[in-house]
């Protein structure tokens, strides 16, 4: 598998990451990237960056490395019916938005709860990816956010950092069995991410990988090797095509 592409990545200011965006993209470039998203945490994650941060993003040149760069935001997902800690009109300066559940933000619910506030966040037009969901501390009905994902356009995240084995996020391994099998199933397409919080780890799929070979999950529904695929979704979905 080819890897060109990572779209949830953190710098320094998410406030518990590590390296700069110029770290970054000279880290995706030396592993062959041709597209490095960067979503720093939105505004109710602790320590992270202020509104004025995301407001200013035009100013970023979008090419660093060699690298096509993209800024967005990976959105706290703060209620049961999806609704994420920016206002639209900031929303719509970013290039993308990621959009995740973290227990700083919102308290784990019921799998009807979770899944609910899945299924609606992934109705907004500028979320292009759900970030991490194969956390157990917010469990899913994977069936549903599989088929919310197929009617909606946002992409699920196989996401790398997720199946560490120090990760503190509960059985991703077995949830993420559960999703890839679901996302054959039904042709869903999905993005492997790094969430890398430091430069090393940018393009670092290893672990999900792995995984994707144990399942047998098909190369062409991982959308890594195709970057113009992926903006192409990008757009599409802001257009609500």
């Amino acid at each position: 598998m080819e890897y060109l592409l990572d779209m949830h990545t953190h710098t320094i200011a998410s406030g518990h990451a590590y390296s700069t965006i110029k770290e970054m993209a000279r880290a995706a470039s030396e592993k062959g990237l041709k597209l490095l998203g960067i979503t720093e945490h939105s505004m109710t994650m602790p320590g992270t960056c202020h509104a004025f941060y995301f407001q200013n993003m035009e100013v970023i040149p979008r090419e660093r490395c060699g690298i096509e760069m993209m800024f967005g935001s990976e959105l706290n997902i703060i209620d049961y019916n999806g609704k994420v800690d920016m206002e639209e009109r900031i929303l719509k300066m970013l290039d993308y938005a990621v959009a995740s559940f973290h227990t700083p933000c919102i308290s784990p619910g019921s799998i009807a709860e979770n899944t609910m506030a899945a299924r609606k966040v992934m109705e907004n037009p500028y979320v292009i990816i759900l970030g991490h969901p194969d956390d157990g501390r917010f469990p899913l009905d994977y069936e549903e956010i599989v088929k919310g994902s197929k009617e909606t356009g946002a992409i699920l995240e196989l996401n790398n950092s997720s199946l560490h084995p120090e990760s503190f996020r509960q059985n991703a391994f077995e949830n993420d069995r559960i999703l890839l099998k679901l996302c054959m199933k039904h042709q869903v397409p999905i993005v492997v991410d790094s969430d890398a919080h430091v430069d090393i780890e940018v393009g670092n799929h290893a672990y999900a990988q792995k995984i994707m070979e144990e399942v047998g999950f098909p190369e062409e529904l991982v959308l890594n090797n195709r970057p113009e695929e992926m903006k192409k979704r990008i757009l599409n979905k802001k257009a609500g095509l």
